[in-house]
Formats: C-alpha cells, structure tokens, sequence
C-alpha cells in the first residue's frame, strides 16, 4: 500500500486512489456530529448557491457551513459542532458548504473511492483501509482556507499513515498542543458566537466515533456522504 499526504484544493485535484479529504477544524468533525445528532443522510456542496438550491428541492433540510469561518446569511447553522450537539438532527437532511473540507471533495474528481478526514473517527478510516487494502492511499491536508497548511489536518494524515503502517505512537500531547498553534483562534474572545473554546475540544476528542463517512457523487454535482459503521 503505497500512502501519499497532500495538501489543499491542489492535492485533492492530484489525489489517486483511495482517498481521504482532511478537515479537523471543523467541516468532517461537524459531519460525525451531525451523523451522531440523528442527521437522516448529508450531502456536501461546493459553494452556498448550491445549498440554497438544494434545500428548496429537499423538504426537512437544514443549512450547516460557513465562510471566513462565520455562519452564511441563511443558513441554520455554522460550522461549529458546539451548535450541533445542541440541535436534534434526527431525519432531517443537512446540506453543509464549508471554505476548505467540501471544496476537497468536490475537487477530488480522480479519486477511486473518496472519505471524510477527522481526528474523530481516525481509527474508524484506519480500519476501513485496511479492510480493503487498496494499491494506493491520498491523504489531503486542506488546511486553513485550503491555503495554509494547518497542524491539525497534517497530524491526522500522519496518524492515518502511521496506523496504516502499523506504526504506533502516542498523539495525546501533540494534539493538546494544538491550542497554542492552529487551534488558537478557539480561543480568541472575539472569536466566541463563532468559534467557541468548545469547538476545539470536540473536534480534537480522537476516536469519538467508530464510523466512516464515504462520499459519493450525485447525479446534481454534489456530493452525499454515507455513514458506514465499522
């Protein structure tokens, strides 16, 4: 199995075989919390015209996503699993655009089989792999703004790559010190009715979930993320 890590909406348009498309803060943590709040089925858009579009056609929808990391006009939600563990998702249809981790999977048009990327179902995407042993594996890195390579996506690519090796290692202190790099903004008291403390939190609990979220073109161009349960 040969692993490669890239990075942004360049890596995605690059990326082979199976494919993981990474956002920890917080697009595909968002999405295994909305999966765990009873959420009826997602699908992924690329911009927020889309998802306008989408929820006129779909009844029992609801609007999650951001831009410059703040809620859309419109939309129900941010991106922020703080909202989304508050809110009963159950049988409702979330329609979620984000800046980078949707972008990543509208673009990773050459992928064989294409997943979501958090730290929150990491061993869940190892496992997945392994059972389907694919000849090549690309782990995207989105980073902030899909522009900026962020501590968070990276680490997680690399403990994808490690489990897939078979190497282990301990993560727990590199990922509590993400506070004092990429996950600083958390943080900021400015940034609080958008980006709250708790936020970081959720998204960096490893291994909260034990399922996947593959992602499946739509006869429309966007994109249905399917849970599947490990």
């Amino acid at each position: 199995m040969k692993v490669k890590i890239l990075e942004f909406v360049e890596g995605a348009q690059k990326a082979t075989g199976l494919t993981v498309i990474i956002d920890v803060f917080r697009a595909f943590s968002v999405t295994c919390y909305a999966y765990d709040a009873g959420a009826k089925q997602i699908i992924a858009t690329g911009s927020a015209d889309d998802a306008f579009l989408l929820k006129a056609k779909i009844s029992n929808s609801v609007l999650v996503g951001e831009r410059d990391e703040k809620k859309i006009m419109g939309f129900d939600f941010g991106n922020s699993p703080t909202e989304i563990i508050q809110t009963d998702l159950t049988n409702k249809t979330v329609i979620h655009t984000t800046t980078a981790g949707t972008n990543g999977l509208v673009n990773a048009k050459n992928a064989d089989l294409l997943l979501t990327g958090s730290l929150v179902n990491a061993t869940a995407i190892i496992h997945y792999i392994k059972d389907l042993n694919p000849e090549n594996v690309s782990l995207v890195a989105m980073g902030y703004k899909a522009t900026h390579s962020v501590e968070e996506d990276l680490l997680c690519a690399e403990i994808i790559a490690d489990g897939l090796s078979g190497k282990k290692n301990n993560y727990d202190t590199r990922i509590s010190d993400l506070q004092n790099t990429s996950g600083k903004r958390f943080f900021d008291p400015e940034n609080i009715d958008f980006s709250p403390p708790s936020d970081f939190f959720l998204c960096t609990t490893l291994d909260k979930f034990n399922f996947v979220l593959r992602a499946i073109a739509r006869a429309d161009g966007n994109i249905s993320l399917i849970r599947i349960d490990i």
